[in-house]
């Protein structure tokens, strides 16, 4: 085999047969690429971002849940600071441990509810006892055993109550009948 070299003053032929003007299908062909390369560019940042807000949004789920972990153990110590103000047992010292407690837990959103002449409300109460009693226009909380709590609006622990249910006859007593709460509901289950 012999190799054609070009001799002087020939030009060297190209291994493309065809014109050379291939310019204007390289142009179409480099923005199809880029328009690609950017549409996949955008999909991941894209990508990115909603990924970024899923992490963040998780974080601070699970540090809300965390905090209502270590809140709900603490709820019996609550109940024993409860138990002692009601007995006035809280003297000194401890009422001050008792005072920082409550500052504390109020710090992280912590708040307690339910209490004597509230209206019954499944979602936040648990009725341990029904009583039916004359005078009562709705069910009423009228004996509290147990504080409910709720931390940043969602219940902790529901408040466990006694309650009076309404009656369709009149109290025999009572001097307005559209008076909802007696004076003493309390004594209503004593």
């Amino acid at each position: 085999m012999t190799e054609d070299f070009p001799t002087e003053g020939e030009a060297p032929q190209s291994p493309v047969s065809g014109p050379v003007d291939d310019a204007p299908e390289t142009d179409v062909d480099l923005s199809a690429a880029v328009a690609e390369l950017t549409g996949d560019l955008q999909r991941v940042q894209a990508e990115y971002v909603n990924y970024k807000r899923r992490v963040d949004r998780d974080r601070d789920v699970a540090r809300q849940r965390g905090i209502e972990a270590v809140i709900a153990d603490l709820l019996p110590v609550l109940d024993g600071i409860d138990g002692a103000k009601a007995h006035d047992e809280l003297t000194g010292g401890t009422k001050l441990i008792a005072d920082e407690f409550a500052k504390v837990t109020a710090k992280y959103g912590l708040e307690a509810y339910g209490a004597v002449g509230d209206e019954f409300d499944p979602q936040i109460h648990e009725a341990l006892m029904h009583v039916q009693v004359p005078g009562y226009s709705v069910t009423t909380c009228t004996q509290v055993f147990q504080t409910g709590y709720r931390l940043g609006g969602r219940v902790i622990r529901p408040a466990r109550v006694a309650v009076t249910d309404p009656t369709e006859e009149p109290a025999e007593d009572s001097p307005d009948p559209d008076d909802s709460i007696p004076d003493d509901p309390g004594s209503l289950t004593d």
